[in-house]
């Protein structure tokens, strides 16, 4: 059996983990070989499509597609051209919706983000400055996360925003952009952001300029635990990528073995904090992952 595993970048450690997963869940299950399609350039359209088109020319083709859509639409030809092809495709983190998938597994990101930006205005009370950091504008997670962080402040009205910049989930970006911000503003009282890369990016720049501010992300990523268990960030909201992925090669399996399996799974919201960090303060080889059968055990 050989699986497919499309990821969207190189640069954001949730889908190095998520590669992580999906190897996991092949090895768990003896899959024979996994196979991982990459784009050189961050979360670009055109290198998917070309991933897509080479993993369709490969002899024998792959089994089955295990595919994180770069993009809502832009990436749509060369799915059609998967299901043309007849291969199944188990979608996670973004939908697939322009050919049928037998699975998806995500996390609900508008709920994630509005739960982080919520945890952050109770931390001040109600009243603060804020700094929002987006990824990039076209990205389906940025999209509902920024959805989320925004019907959290509406239901805030103490909540002001200072400013919104897109970090691109790019630490380098999100250093950037907030140093130079920073330059010509007075320092927010804290700052809401949509991944944690882009987080860690965003101390830097605060640390190099003398400022301070609360500083809170998405992802979990061990970066961000690190820093909460130090007292330099405050908070992040859990987006397991390893473990849809995980779930995701798992479902592609089984359907190929012929089983039933689930036609959506959504991951629950986490936020960790100093309170319970620890369960995350683990290198992703060693975080505790949940397979269908136990998720199903612990499912009402």
């Amino acid at each position: 059996m050989r699986l497919a595993v499309f990821t969207k970048n190189l640069t954001n450690p949730a889908y190095g983990a998520a590669r992580l997963g999906a190897e996991r869940a092949a090895a768990a299950l003896g899959v024979a070989e996994v196979l991982h399609f990459v784009p050189q350039t961050p979360d670009d359209p055109d290198q998917q499509i070309a991933l897509i088109d080479e993993a369709l020319a490969l002899n024998p083709r792959p089994d089955v597609f295990v595919l994180s859509p770069v993009h809502a639409t832009k990436v749509d030809p060369a799915i059609r051209r998967i299901a043309d092809a007849g291969i199944p495709m188990v979608g996670f983190v973004n939908p697939i919706d322009a050919a049928p998938s037998v699975g998806y597994v995500s996390s609900d990101d508008f709920a994630l983000a509005r739960s982080i930006a919520t945890y952050l205005y109770a931390h001040h009370g109600g009243h603060a400055r804020v700094l929002v950091i987006t990824g990039p504008e076209q990205s389906y997670t940025s999209q509902e996360r920024l959805r989320g962080f925004q019907a959290a402040t509406q239901a805030c009205p103490g909540i002001e925003w200072v400013g919104q910049l897109a970090g691109d989930y790019s630490r380098d970006v999100a250093r950037e952009r907030t140093a130079a911000w920073l330059n010509t503003h007075d320092a927010p009282d804290a700052c809401l952001v949509a991944n944690d890369i882009m987080a860690i990016g965003v101390l830097d720049a605060l640390e190099a300029a003398g400022k301070m501010a609360t500083v809170v992300g998405v992802n979990a990523i061990p970066q961000a635990v690190e820093a909460i268990a130090a007292g330099r960030m405050l908070a992040t909201a859990d987006f397991n990528a390893m473990q849809m992925a995980y779930l995701a090669a798992e479902c592609a399996v089984r359907h190929l073995r012929g089983e039933a399996i689930p036609a959506s799974i959504e991951l629950p919201v986490q936020i960790v904090d100093r309170g319970n960090y620890a369960t995350w303060n683990l290198p992703y080889e060693q975080r505790p992952v949940i397979t269908l059968e136990e998720l199903r055990r612990h499912t009402p």
